[in-house]
């Protein structure tokens, strides 16, 4: 792994996120690999342009006094758009940590999504917020799978332990349903096993692009090779994820559980929420 250091100008940058005010990514860069990856177009603005995606990351310097909690009350903040705030090395560096100790004093929303099950180290932090909520994200249970999908991240099952601490430590959890695999993902299942944790469930479809699409078909060629072309297909027609959200809202709407579909897929767009 390649870590280098670099300054930041800000560590809370404005979002063009619908509902986000705020993002915070402690780091530029992710070390988990995940195939899937769209963030990847940082690499053309941060000069990492010959590095390989999950293979190099940058621990952001920050002056801790430049993040003023109460500037951000009543906004809502999202940590984290473009790395995860608790990528491995965050155990050495503690950038994420050290931002939410200087926010817990703000009035502001904060969402919270990682795919490591480090984020129960923070319980204790969560707990000093007024509105905080924590999500993680998974696409399957399947541990094998995953390890083929996300490489360095945690295991699912850990996942969702780690959520059930933060849960029971009474911090809203949601589970982020992302990026589903056509055929693949067993959502049902997720929703199932994740069900007496949290009732609060997001879904956002796979999302084709330049560098990943490569990656992503030479996974269903070795792993379901009776899928490929469907999986061309896809790219060429997406209303499959038309079919895909109306099954999601009706299995969720008879499972009582909130959800909100978020699909896009080129200038496809579809959202829906209960």
């Amino acid at each position: 792994m390649k870590v280098e250091f670099t300054k930041a100008k800000s560590i809370v940058t404005k979002s063009n996120i619908p509902g986000i005010d705020f993002v915070i990514n402690p780091y530029v860069g992710c070390q988990h690999g995940c195939i899937y990856c769209y963030a990847e177009f940082m690499k053309r603005f941060t000069n990492h342009g010959g590095d390989i995606w999950g293979e190099f990351l940058d621990v952001k310097q920050f002056e801790l006094e430049s993040i003023r909690p109460k500037r951000y009350d009543g906004k809502a903040i999202f940590l984290s758009s473009v790395t995860d705030p608790y990528t491995p090395l965050e155990v050495k560096y503690r950038n994420t940590r050290r931002i939410l100790e200087r926010l817990v004093e703000t009035k502001a929303s904060v969402s919270i999504l990682t795919k490591s099950n480090l984020v129960k180290r923070d319980i204790d932090l969560f707990q000093q917020f007024e509105d905080i909520e924590v999500g993680i994200s998974l696409n399957t249970l399947d541990s094998k799978l995953a390890g083929n999908i996300e490489p360095r991240a945690t295991l699912p099952q850990a996942r969702l332990e780690a959520l059930r601490k933060v849960a029971d430590s009474g911090i809203p959890t949601y589970v982020f349903v992302s990026p589903i695999f056509p055929w693949v993902s067993d959502w049902k299942g997720i929703i199932d096993a994740a069900r007496e944790i949290t009732d609060d469930f997001r879904f956002e479809n796979l999302n084709f692009r330049g560098h990943n699409t490569p990656r992503i078909m030479a996974l269903i060629s070795k792993r379901f090779p009776d899928l490929v072309e469907q999986y061309r297909k896809i790219r060429e027609d997406p209303t499959i994820w038309d079919m895909i959200a109306d099954q999601i809202e009706d299995y969720c709407n008879k499972q009582h559980v909130n959800y909100k579909i978020e699909f896009h897929h080129g200038g496809f767009t579809k959202a829906k929420e209960k």
